[in-house]
């Protein structure tokens, strides 16, 4: 494999920041430091990456990545990954939590055009709310997620896919009545209506007729308004066979509220989340899920960034990271 920032600093005795500042050669570094770098990239024959000559060229080092909600698991996975890649490649992180909120888009994308920040990832939930429009001046950009546009790179998962075999699992047993946790309620959210989608798609598959009110709508998507959603549901609903959560912070709240309901699982209600986040695998009972994962997410999304700093004139690309459905416990298999 090829050697890495981290592998040089290694044999350095130095920081993989102390590699970058001799790299670029903008920051002083002492001359016995800088020669047991050199030594070290000499003997690994480690080749600067992307990252490394727009640092040389004059660039900041600095990258944004844009989540919507910084206290989900799931965004706490997705930056770790992103840091630790970024980090090899002799990237700094800045992280940002936007809220979904417009005007934290627009200043990130301002500040990547005044040069602050060398590119942004950007994990938008509503396409029409978000600063990266046709018509304005974007600085390198990778989206993240499901929401669909053309103008600029993405990594993302495919949420119909994945939600239509997840529902086909939770099926596969015989179970007629099945219902999601955390359907659009209006907002437009790309995560919510593509993931119905595949529900809905595995429902046709199946010969099962589609049943509204088997659509529990949730705007956000933790445990408690994930709990509080399923809570107000079965109270003037019959229990469903399963419950195809829509994040896995949202089952891991459904589980809390079947729990002190008396409701068992899986053998009352079989229960499934979608995004693998670490936690699950300790609910009780363990949850079933839809994993991809979210280290290859990130490498792939520096790969793209780091390759749009250098040009700006390919077209746009778009990669789907595989998933797998991972049965645990909750589901009863």
């Amino acid at each position: 494999m090829r050697a890495t920032v981290k592998d040089v600093a290694r044999r350095a005795g130095v920081s993989p920041k102390t590699v970058s500042n001799v790299m670029n050669g903008v920051i002083p570094v002492n001359e016995s430091t800088r020669l047991k770098v050199e030594q070290a990239i000499h003997d690994l024959d480690y080749v600067p990456n992307l990252s490394a000559r727009g640092l040389r060229n004059g660039k900041s080092g600095v990258i944004a990545l844009a989540l919507p909600d910084l206290a989900t698991p799931y965004s706490a996975e997705i930056a770790h990954n992103v840091v630790e890649a970024a980090h090899e490649q002799g990237w700094s992180v800045q992280i940002e939590q936007t809220g979904s909120d417009p005007r934290r888009e627009q200043d990130l994308l301002s500040k990547a055009r005044a040069n602050l920040i060398d590119g942004l990832i950007l994990n938008p939930v509503v396409l029409d709310q978000s600063s990266v429009k046709v018509g304005i001046s974007l600085p390198p950009v990778v989206m993240l997620g499901e929401v669909p546009q053309t103008l600029v790179d993405r990594v993302w998962v495919d949420s119909v896919a994945a939600a239509r075999a997840m529902t086909l699992a939770l099926a596969r047993p015989g179970r007629r009545r099945i219902a999601v946790l955390g359907a659009d309620a209006g907002r437009g959210s790309a995560g919510a209506i593509l993931r119905t989608l595949g529900y809905q798609a595995a429902l046709d598959e199946l010969g099962i007729d589609r049943d509204d009110s088997l659509l529990i709508r949730c705007e956000v998507w933790t445990p408690r308004t994930g709990a509080e959603a399923l809570d107000s549901y079965l109270d003037s609903n019959p229990l469903p066979e399963a419950l195809f959560c829509f994040t896995d912070s949202m089952a891991i709240g459904a589980l809390s509220v079947l729990w002190k309901r008396g409701i068992k699982v899986p053998q009352d209600i079989a229960v499934a989340g979608f995004d693998d986040i670490a936690d699950g695998q300790y609910a009780v009972p363990s949850l079933t899920t839809v994993s991809f994962d979210k280290r290859q997410i990130a490498k792939e999304a520096l790969r793209l960034l780091t390759e749009r700093m250098t040009d700006r004139s390919v077209g746009q690309r778009v990669v789907a990271v595989d998933f797998q459905i991972v049965e645990r416990d909750s589901s009863g298999y």
